[in-house]
């Protein structure tokens, strides 16, 4: 692993999935903050010398709560979130699609607005959303709108913020507790390990988009230029 120096690097959900590979692979070079809600795992964390916050992100006065004190760091990275899907799109589950806007989006704002004035000058802000952002898919009514959602709102930090280089992450389908729930073929899936790899060397390169694997994501991306006529039917037949 290479890097410029000893930085300091706050991640959330750093005890699952992702968030965990990158607590692994940065502890290795630089001072992390692990944030979750696991304390067992938080507990193993700090075992690794990583100092750990435990607080639930979707809790407002947790999240200011939890970082009034804190240090300037160096990297902040927003990966924390869930996957829920909707069924029976006839039967809308509004409070499912509410408990996964709040998780994924509103909670990603109360971080923002917490952690912006921590980022030193010149530090980087990564914001983790998925490529399920890039085309409609069947049963992602609250997921993939709060990915695209989070896109988005990376996309005008990026245009706003001056002193801070704002990433965004499309991961594909990556090997996780999240995506071990899922029913259906998940094409060119890749482990933690390699995800955090690719994560890690876009944030040293302070790459403004971050997608992998790229023959699945690329591929994505090229449907989405498609006209709507032509993908809607391909989104049936994968419904199907």
């Amino acid at each position: 692993m290479t890097g410029s120096g000893l930085k300091r690097v706050l991640i959330t959900g750093a005890t699952s999935g992702i968030g965990e590979g990158l607590v692994n692979l940065y502890s290795k070079a630089h001072h992390v903050v692990a944030c979750g809600r696991n304390e067992d795992k938080l507990k193993r964390l700090e075992a690794q010398n990583v100092q750990s916050l435990k607080f639930d992100m979707t809790e407002k006065a947790q999240v200011a709560n939890a970082f009034s004190d804190m240090e300037q760091v160096d990297i902040v990275i927003l990966n924390a979130g869930v996957c829920e899907y909707i069924d029976d799109a006839l039967h809308f589950d509004s409070e499912l699609f509410e408990r996964v806007i709040h998780a994924n989006v509103i909670a990603t704002g109360y971080c923002i607005e917490a952690l912006l004035p921590k980022i030193k000058p010149n530090g980087q802000l990564v914001i983790v959303s998925s490529s399920a952002s890039f085309l409609p898919l069947p049963r992602a009514q609250a997921y993939g709108a709060s990915k695209a959602a989070l896109s988005y709102l990376t996309r005008v930090m990026q245009v706003e913020l001056e002193n801070i280089d704002v990433t965004l992450v499309h991961p594909g389908f990556v090997e996780t507790p999240l995506t071990d729930k899922n029913d259906f073929p998940m094409p060119f899936l890749v482990t933690v390990e390699k995800a955090c790899e690719k994560i890690y060397e876009g944030v040293e390169r302070r790459k403004k988009e971050i997608h992998f694997p790229k023959r699945f994501t690329l591929l994505l991306k090229l449907f989405s230029l498609l006209p709507f006529s032509l993908w809607l039917p391909l989104a049936k037949r994968i419904k199907r």
